[in-house]
């Protein structure tokens, strides 16, 4: 695992241009690889040393950080209720006294104030984005102009048909396009030049990352959120509204609670909700026994909170009554058999009823008794809410209660689309729709059922389908709810305590209740508000064994705090409709039960501070339900109580207390009722019989042993009372220290609900600890360590447990929002000067700080006073001994102590703050800030701001972490990489932190040494990238600094001195002898550049050590490298300080060495410009055809040069990537000093020059516009459109668009419903942006060019580079390019042929020849300026080749030409713009007064008349542009009419192979190739005599017949040496062999590989002279697998299907009366061609116009309807004479060279096409096409035609000879096809078939004919006839070897059949014709004769061909 040597090469030899330089570098600096980190400047230092001289400006905020960069603010923390939550009593003790400090006091924030500016919190966001995109001008594109097919074109068409008979005239009269001003005054170029400048600098687009999306990565490492504000913890909140309560019968009132519960958990989840709503009337019922009632308790709506919701939560109402006699089933007998309707029928009992009710009331009425209860299952009304849709829903609940689920299957389907809440899909309660429920039964309280464990039973239960609930009888009623999801902030709204939150207009209305939740699970949030409650649940009272009467038990609850009766304190709430608090609650009875359950909930206020008097008493009550003489009505039975205090602790829980028959004796509180009283009765013997529960929610009570003894003891010190009282145990001064220890460590112990919850406190106090030591007993003890550790441990433990509550950097949250907001750094010194009780109040705040961030005048004064002794900065008097010691001692700065404790630990400790490195490096920061701060020090030099010691203990610190990752050298797990990469991460952000206030040189350093100490790790690891990518991190964090750019010294001397103009004369003394230093260095990554740009130069550095295509190991960090540079250049480009110019050339120039760094991965980029582009991409077209063939042999684009050359070994980078920095190389040159740049590009040598423009040649294929149809055809597919095939000619998605089998498939586009990604506009926002974006990177290239092209002009050399500025140039016209951007482009291609004419008419001529056809493509554009521009370069081309040489022959060639190719291939060219542009170009040469005398202008206008002709051949291609076969015969005859112009004939010969291709007709393609090539060599041939070089077109016969037609033997052939004749790349030997290889290839496409060998037969003889055997071998193994290729596929080859197609009719116009074949793709059916051309010419005419002609009978024209268009096709086959056949074996053979073809057609002689056999004729017809084909057209016109007539017996003969090959075919095949077999000889032998074999020779042989004509005939079918019987008895035979037992009986049938058929013809086979066999013996001497002569042939062919023919021969003989 060494490091690669590239690795170690030298910045200052990394560019191959600088050698020069190196002498002098190396004698001022050391050279220091790339790989390690150089020293940097001292910043402090370099500040003071290099004063700016500016005094203000905008460079000057450049220099330093600005003044106002640290606040330390004070912000009032909000608080939710109108008064804030605070106890009512003014005496606290101190722990509640801190509570409430911390739940009150201000937050305290450090706010860097410029943060928000860093990468780290200035995402390049797609808001961000869409704000900096507001405004952007719309960029007009040709290719989204274009017109949509119709409108346009047609009236077009319609008046070019009128048009162009006197189309010169009429181009002499049309309108030319308008001039361009000055444009023939021959003004200086320094003047154009800086017209030009000027133009094009105006209203560019300021920010180009704005246009530029950024790339996607995961959430960016730098990126910190603001905490969250620390707060009280809420669930999902419910509101519940109680509408309305009817029974049948209302007879008194009746007294409701809800509460949630969890039936899993089995747990009660929230306080009780009491509500009544009875009315006035019944409320009167109870008046003497109710006071008034406060509005608090009137609410009858609520809020629940649900932190966990699950299926497993009930809403449970419970009802209760005024007690009565009579156990409940009694009392509630009359709700269940009274109904309201029989309301009068019942009257009198109702009457009575009411009436005892009145009386229960009066006597009863503070008592209630339980009643009814019912339970809805919140989940259900949740979901079903939330299905239905309506505003609201109502739910009716019947008989099954709350579980009758009705909800409708299919509503859940749809609702399980609607919501995509994560999660348990139906637990969400913040988004479902409002619902009304009406409960409507109700079911009776059981009286010895009351307990919650009887509840949760009944819940479970009620689960259950068959519930047995479900059969008990209901009470029916009807109770309405709401139920809805809480909204947001409610108005007049109460908490538990019943403070009023904000927003309560007016405290008069009915409020909603808030309702405490009890959560299922613990919930991990900080206490943030001050809640001080207890709850007290009765559960059971057992009274079995009391002697007396006690039956009717109640139990009156009060919190006392005092013995005396009057303590009872009046802290209970009140429940509905009544005061809001009292002293006393009663549990509701159960009547005569000695032992009953209670549900009771009693909630009490408690005090903040408790007294060991304080307690709960329990008194309980005989109630005498009867009126009796002298019975009280109520009768105490019982006395028992709870200390609420023991040893200090508040006491919860569950109690079994003991019951005294006696009230208790004086002092009873302070002790327990289980501590047994001397002298007090007890019942059952002082055995526990009262059970009850006590629950605290408290945030001033930990309820946590280990807290309260810490919390205590920290009190303690404070308030220094001894002994201390903790738990038993009491605690003297001298034993402190070690409990204080103990107890610090114990916190481990404590559970880690309440830790958190008291978080901030806790924190607090340990902090304290470590800044003031406590005095013990005179003594300072140091506590630092002991509370550093329970720190670290606290903090890991959350870790650990809180996993989800974590930011991406391994942050909890919790502490995140502990460190922001709450800590800050205690007061450190007493308040008062002696120790004394309140002395050492903890109060943490300053006095006079509070909510100023603003410091008043008085504060220094206090703080002298009170930080006198503790600060040694400030001089102050000690005033006591006791301050003396502590003075000398000194307090301490708790950042100081924090590190040196930090770098002191070791062992676990080390381990547990390693781990959470984060929060000790936050909190340290925070407190150097607020010590800045109070110390005044924010403005101090930084120097001079923290001691030396702290320095060092933070290096140390640093070093530390550094090595870390070292020492796990990652043979770690997964968890120590994860430990690794946040420490790394926390070491980042701390240094990032502190360079915003330490000494930046010393953080410098700091990060130096991080640097060094991975260098050197490196070298021994195996796999470097991991720790490089580490160190990625840790610089991306760093750099994110807000003040990045200034940390980088943008304003250093590295300068050079800037010139004042970056005009040619000031640049002019930067010649290449006087070199200034300066600029090297900035350009390069060299020592002086890396230590002043310090950060700057580590990024760039990194990003040139991983792109170097030699490091080995770090390929996966490119894209991580790039997006550093990307997302730093987005942050300054978007950042308002950076926005000056001149400012942000500051910043371009600290990234100058990227340009290099890009320079050098050239070879690895991705190529944008792949030869192949995608199709659509306008102006393309062209490029790509005349590219495509010339690509491998003629002069590539230096950038594809060079590519090819590099053979791209290096990993290429991916297409983002590669993006990404390219956009990066835009930014630096668009924002650098020109001046600066062009010194630069003076220095650089020409190979590194054309690198630059190589690059930059990409840059404009990366950036190119994609068409805005691009975006819609997205769009559209997204949306399910069709994809018509006939509207985009050539593009359908399924090739070839004439297969029609293919439309089947198509419908999968059409299903596409899914939901749309994107809308309309946002699409054309993005065709927006990317039109900007395309416009905005092309003007930079634009500049770049002009800046290069100057260098030239100055230094009057390298015009070697001028080339590729041209080739950048013209590239960037052949791209999609918008008008505004073309004009810029076509004003500086006009300054560059100004300046440097000979470059394209003496050196480039091929980029002449380019230019022509981009400047014609522009002439031909529908937008008038692109026009205008375009014209005016091409008139000022000819102008300047006419004043080289008197005329402008090569011009004219190349315009000709182009202009041929143009409309050879564009699809969407108009000649109706293309003639505005030729009228144009003729009014300049008539205005031109200066050439007026010469022949120009007449040469101009031979020029535009000739063009014009060419057009209006084209047009008519335009007319069929849909009729493939039309438009090529028309590119076929333009191509002939080019018969004397080589080159034009060239040029459209491939632009009918590029259409060729486009369609997959690849034998016609290669044909035209052919042709080409043949065309060359015929030239070639003239020009030089080469022996290997093909002849001419001879050479290609055997290719193909018709290539003949290319030879050059007509009298006006033009000589190739003419100047610009044969001049194209093509007329060279490379450019034959270019073709050749292209035909080789596309016949290879074809399959038709015999044909291949034939053209690589031309090809070898010319490679083998060349001796290249690199193709040679090529083209052998391509040969090979050619040959491979047919034997492979012997018997499964298939060319093509052909049919004759005959078109009558004038519709047609040239095509009428006009036959073709054509050639269609194999197995094309006769439906398919037929519906092919049906529709197609159905559309053009009218389908009702069309007519197929189904038959092949010849056509009589005069029975035709004149209106109507003809089509008649018929399939044919190739037809082969006889002697053909014996040179046409194979089924290439068969099917290549093909012209004569035949088809048949059947007839009787009186009109039937079908008659008898004996009157069944049959016509051949055979014809003969032009050509041969393939050729180089699908359809070729038949050039004559003839027809043999067959009378019927020859029919028969024909029919029979057919039969008799059927069956030898299938006797003989193999292996054997039974079922073939059977089938063939079935219509052979089998009795049934009609017109069979019997029957023919019944027919003809059964008598001999009378006219010997027919001898031969009948006697030839008789011998055929013979064959057949023969035939069938093989078959027969063969089949009976074949078959299996199962088909014996249908051999046999068959066999029969046979024999019946062989009887039947043998009298008919045996009879011959006596006439035919009477010369026997003259005709033998005849046949002797022809014996010899057969033989001479046979020794003939045997010579010449081979053994097999001669064979042949003598067996035909």
């Amino acid at each position: 695992g060494t490091m690669s040597p590239s690795l170690q090469r030298t910045a200052c030899a990394s560019k191959p241009g600088n050698i020069r330089h190196r002498g002098r570098l190396g004698s001022c600096f050391r050279r220091v690889p790339l790989t390690e980190a150089v020293d940097p400047v001292d910043l402090e230092d370099y500040l003071i040393t290099h004063p700016l001289t500016m005094d203000s400006g905008p460079l000057r905020d450049l220099l330093e950080f600005p003044p106002d960069d640290i606040e330390v603010v004070y912000s009032p923390r909000e608080c939710r209720t109108l008064v804030s939550a605070v106890p009512e009593e003014s005496e606290m003790d101190p722990h509640v006294r801190d509570c409430v400090r911390s739940y009150t006091e201000d937050w305290a924030i450090v706010n860097r104030k410029y943060h928000k500016l860093g990468t780290g919190f200035n995402p390049n966001t797609l808001d961000k984005q869409k704000e900096r995109q507001k405004g952007l001008p719309k960029q007009i594109f040709e290719s989204d102009e274009a017109p949509d097919g119709n409108s346009y074109q047609d009236e077009q068409v319609m008046c070019l048909k009128t048009l162009w008979a006197c189309s010169i005239f009429d181009l002499k009269n049309s309108l030319p396009d308008a001039l361009l001003p000055n444009l023939l005054d021959r003004t200086p170029n320094e003047e154009i030049d800086h017209q030009n400048d000027d133009q094009r600098k105006s209203n560019r687009h300021k920010e180009l990352f704005a246009l530029h999306p950024a790339p996607d990565e995961e959430e960016p490492i730098e990126r910190l959120c603001v905490p969250e504000v620390p707060k009280e913890h809420f669930g999902q909140r419910l509101l519940v509204k109680c509408l309305s309560l009817k029974f049948e019968i209302e007879i008194e009132p009746i007294f409701a609670s809800l509460a949630l519960y969890d039936v899993k958990e089995k747990k009660k989840i929230s306080e009780n909700f009491y509500f009544d709503l009875n009315s006035e009337q019944m409320k009167g019922m109870l008046r003497p026994h109710v006071p008034p009632a406060a509005i608090t308790t009137l609410a009858r709506s609520a809020i629940f909170s649900i932190t966990y919701p699950s299926q497993d939560v009930f809403l449970v109402i419970k009802l209760e009554k005024v007690l009565q006699q009579g156990d409940i089933g009694e009392c509630a007998e009359p709700y269940m058999i009274f109904k309201e309707a029989d309301a009068a029928k019942n009257k009198e009992k109702l009457e009575k009823l009411k009436s005892q009710a009145e009386q229960f009331c009066q006597r009863l009425g503070k008592y209630r008794m339980p009643f009814a209860w019912t339970a809805i299952h919140l989940m259900n009304i949740v979901s079903s809410a939330g299905s239905l849709e309506r505003d609201s829903t109502e739910v009716e609940i019947g008989t099954g209660g709350s579980w009758s689920e009705r909800r409708n299957s299919s509503i859940v389907g749809r609702r399980s689309l609607e919501r995509t809440t994560s999660g348990d899909e139906t637990c969400n309660l913040t988004s479902f729709r409002p619902a009304t429920l009406t409960v409507t039964n109700f079911f009776k309280q059981e009286g010895d059922r009351l307990s919650d464990e009887d509840l949760y039973k009944f819940l479970a239960d009620m689960r259950r389908p068959s519930s047995v609930l479900r059969r008990l009888r209901p009470i029916t009623a009807q109770l309405k709810i709401d139920i809805s999801p809480a909204p947001e902030n409610p108005h007049y709204c109460l908490t538990p305590e019943l403070l009023q939150v904000k927003l309560y207009p007016d405290s008069r209305v009915r409020p909603t209740r808030e309702i405490l939740e009890f959560p299922a699970r613990d919930v991990y949030i900080p206490n943030t508000t001050y809640r001080n409650l207890l709850y007290v649940y009765p559960q059971s009272l057992n009274f079995a064994n009391r002697q007396g009467s006690a039956r009717n038990i109640t139990v009156k609850v009060q919190f006392m705090y005092g013995e005396d009766p009057s303590n009872a304190m009046p802290v209970i709430f009140g429940k509905s409709s009544c005061p809001e608090f009292s002293k006393e609650a009663y549990t509701a009875v159960v009547y005569h039960n000695r032992s009953p359950d209670f549900h009771e909930e009693i909630k009490i206020k408690l005090p903040a501070t408790l007294t060991d008097h304080h307690h709960l008493l329990f008194t309980f009550y005989h109630v005498s339900c009867q009126q009796k003489q002298n019975t009280p009505l109520e009768t105490p039975v019982g006395y028992t109580w709870i200390p609420m205090l023991q040893n200090g602790r508040l006491k919860t829980g569950q109690f079994c207390l003991p019951v005294s028959l006696e009230k208790p004796p004086q002092a009873y509180s302070v002790l327990s009722p289980e501590v047994p009283l001397p002298g007090m009765k007890w019942v059952d013997n002082h055995k526990g019989v009262f059970n009850v529960e006590v629950v605290a929610v408290s945030s001033i009570h930990t309820q946590d042993p280990y807290l309260d003894k810490f919390f205590a003891l920290v009190h303690a010190l404070d308030e220094h009372m001894f002994p201390v009282r903790i738990g038993d145990m009491r605690i003297m001064e001298n034993n402190l220290e070690n409990e204080l220890k103990s107890s610090i460590s114990a916190l481990n112990s404590s559970q880690l609900e309440p830790v958190v919850r008291f978080l901030h406190l806790l924190l607090d106090k340990l902090i304290l600890l470590v800044v003031r030591p406590p005095v013990i007993a005179g003594q300072i003890v140091n506590l630092g360590q002991a509370s550093f550790e329970a720190m670290a441990s606290i903090i890991n433990r959350l870790h650990k447990n809180l996993e989800g509550n974590q930011d991406q950097h391994g942050r909890n949250n919790l502490l995140t929002s502990y460190i922001y907001y709450v800590f800050r750094l205690p007061n450190t010194y007493p308040n008062s000067p002696s120790p004394g009780p309140g002395g050492l109040g903890g109060s943490v705040h300053y006095a006079t700080m509070a909510r100023s961030a603003v410091r008043p005048a008085s504060l220094n004064l206090n703080r002298s006073r009170s930080l006198s002794n503790s600060n040694p900065d400030i001089s102050g008097t000690p005033t006591s001994p006791d301050d003396e010691v502590r003075s000398i001692i000194g307090s301490k700065l708790f950042h100081e102590e924090l590190a040196l404790q930090w770098v002191v630990c070791s062992g676990s400790v080390r381990e547990a703050a390693l781990q959470q490195a984060w929060f000790f490096f936050e909190l340290m920061v925070k407190s150097m800030v607020h010590h800045l701060y109070f110390a005044d020090k924010l403005d101090a030099p930084r120097k001079n701001r923290f001691p030396e010691r702290f320095m060092d203990d933070i290096c140390a610190l640093v070093s530390t972490i550094r090595s870390f990752p070292c020492i796990f050298s990652f043979c770690s797990p997964v968890q120590d990489t994860e430990m690794i990469e946040r420490l790394n991460t926390s070491l980042a952000f701390f240094l990032n932190d502190l360079l915003s206030i330490m000494d930046r040189g010393f953080v410098f350093s700091l990060i130096k040494a991080c640097y060094k100490q991975v260098s050197s790790k490196l070298y021994s690891l195996p796999n470097p990238s991991i720790l490089v990518s580490l160190r990625l991190d840790f610089l991306r964090i760093i750099c994110s600094h807000e003040h990045y750019v200034t940390l980088n010294l943008p304003c250093s001397l590295l300068t050079p001195p800037a010139s004042p103009s970056p005009s040619v004369s000031s640049s002019s003394g930067f010649s290449t002898n006087v070199q200034d230093q300066k600029i090297a260095n900035m350009f390069e990554l060299s020592v002086p550049f890396r230590q002043q740009h310090y950060l700057a130069g580590l990024v760039l550095t990194e990003l040139a050590v991983i792109l170097d295509p030699d490091a080995e190991g770090l390929f996966g960090l490119h894209k991580k490298v790039i997006n550093m540079v990307h997302n730093l250049l987005s942050s300054h480009d978007s950042d308002p300080r950076y926005s000056d110019p001149q400012v942000k050339a500051r910043v371009a120039m600290l990234y100058l060495p990227l340009i290099g760094v890009i320079m050098e991965t050239v070879p690895q980029l991705y190529d944008f410009t792949g030869i192949l582009k995608v199709a659509g991409s306008v102006g393309n077209n062209e490029t790509i055809l005349i590219g495509k063939i010339a690509s491998e042999h003629s002069k590539l684009p230096a950038a594809k040069c060079m590519l090819k050359i590099s053979g791209r070994q290096h990993s290429t980078f991916s297409a983002e990537s590669s993006r990404s920095l390219l956009i990066c190389l835009l930014w630096v040159l668009r924002n650098a000093d020109e001046s600066v740049l062009q010194k630069w590009f003076t220095d650089l040598s020409v190979l590194q020059l054309n690198r630059l423009l190589d690059l930059l040649y990409l840059c404009v294929s990366c950036f190119e516009y994609k068409v805005r149809k691009y975006w819609l055809v997205a769009f559209n597919f997204s949306r399910g459109m069709e994809w018509d095939s006939d509207e985009h000619p050539g593009t359908n998605a399924f090739g070839s668009q004439e297969n029609l089998r293919w439309r089947k498939d198509m419908t999968h586009w059409r299903q596409n419903t899914e939901k749309l990604d994107k809308s309309r506009a946002e699409i054309e926002h993005e065709a927006l942006i990317d039109g900007n974006l395309a416009t905005e990177a092309n003007l930079i290239i634009l500049d770049t060019l002009e800046i290069v092209v100057q260098t030239v002009s100055v230094t009057e050399s390298k015009e070697s580079i001028l080339g590729g500025v041209l080739k950048v140039l013209l590239h960037s016209m052949a791209c999609n390019q918008s008008a505004l951007y073309l004009q810029h482009c076509f004003a500086t291609q006009r300054a560059l042929v100004s300046k440097f004419p000979e470059l394209l008419f003496e050196e480039e001529t091929e980029q002449c020849a380019d230019l022509c056809l981009r400047l014609l493509r522009h002439c031909s554009s529908s937008i008038s300026t692109i026009r205008s521009h375009a014209s005016a370069s091409l008139y000022l081309l000819m102008r300047q080749n006419f004043e080289i040489g008197n005329n402008f022959a090569r011009v004219k060639m190349q315009v000709t030409m182009s202009l041929s190719s143009l409309v050879g291939t564009s699809q969407n060219f108009n000649e109706e713009f293309l003639r505005r542009s030729l009228k144009t170009i003729l009014t300049y040469a008539e205005e031109d007064l200066e050439l007026r005398e010469t022949t120009f202008p007449d040469q101009v206008q031979d020029l535009v008349f000739n063009l014009h002709m060419i057009l209006s051949d084209t047009v008519k291609m335009k007319e069929h542009q849909e009729d493939p076969e039309m438009l090529i015969d028309l590119m076929y005859r333009i191509a002939k009419g080019y018969q004397t112009s080589p080159d034009l004939r060239l040029t459209w010969l491939q632009n009918m192979a590029g259409k060729h291709s486009e369609r997959s007709n690849h034998a016609e393609s290669a044909q035209c190739l052919v042709h080409s090539a043949a065309l060359v060599a015929e030239y070639l041939s003239m020009l030089e005599d080469r022996k290997y070089l093909p002849v001419g077109c001879v050479t290609f016969q055997n290719i193909s017949s018709n290539v003949l037609e290319e030879s050059a033997v007509s009298d006006d052939v033009v000589s190739p040496d003419e100047e610009g004749i044969c001049s194209g790349k093509y007329f060279t030997e490379a450019g034959l062999v270019g073709l050749l290889e292209q035909a080789a290839a596309s016949f290879s496409m074809a399959g038709m590989y015999e044909a291949v060998n034939e053209v690589y037969k031309v090809l070898i003889p010319i490679h083998e002279a060349n001796r290249d055997a690199k193709k040679l071998s090529t083209i052998h193994g391509k040969l090979q697998e050619a040959f491979s290729k047919i034997v492979h596929q012997d018997g499964k080859r298939m060319f093509g299907t052909y049919f004759r197609v005959g078109f009558y009719g004038t519709k047609f116009g040239d095509l009428d009366e006009q036959e073709f074949v054509y050639k269609e793709p194999a197995i094309t059916k006769l439906a398919e061609i037929s519906h092919r051309l049906e529709g197609f010419y159905g559309e053009r005419f009218g389908e009702d116009v069309v007519e197929v002609i189904k038959d092949s009978n010849p056509v009589d024209k005069c029975k035709l309807d004149p209106n109507k268009a003809y089509i008649q096709i018929t399939y044919v086959e190739p037809y082969f004479d006889t002697y053909e056949m014996k040179d046409r074996i194979t089924y290439f053979d068969k099917n290549y060279n093909l012209r004569r073809f035949m088809y048949c057609t059947p007839f009787t002689l009186d009109g039937r096409a079908h008659g008898e056999l004996h009157e069944q004729f049959k016509r051949k017809t055979i014809l003969t096409t032009s050509h041969a084909f393939p050729y180089i057209k699908t359809r070729i016109n038949v050039s004559h035609k003839e027809e043999i007539i067959l009378t019927p017996i020859e029919v028969a003969i024909e029919d029979m000879q057919k039969k008799t090959q059927e069956l030898a075919f299938a006797t003989h095949q193999d292996p054997a096809d039974p079922k073939m077999l059977q089938m063939v000889l079935q219509g052979s032998v089998g009795t049934t078939v009609n017109q069979g074999p019997l029957e023919v020779a019944q027919v003809f042989l059964s008598e001999i004919p009378n006219d010997p004509k027919l001898f031969r005939h009948h006697n030839k079918l008789r011998l055929c006839f013979k064959d057949f019987t023969k035939r069938c008895e093989d078959a027969l035979r063969k089949n009976k070897s074949l078959i299996g037992p199962d088909q014996k009986e249908y051999q046999r049938e068959l066999e029969r059949n046979y024999h019946r058929l062989k009887e039947a013809l043998q009298p008919l086979i045996n009879r011959k014709i006596p006439q035919l066999y009477k010369a026997v013996l003259p005709v033998a001497c005849h046949r002797w004769m022809l014996i010899l002569l057969y033989f001479n042939l046979a020794r003939v062919i045997f010579k010449n061909k081979n053994s097999a023919e001669m064979i042949w021969g003598i067996k035909r003989t």
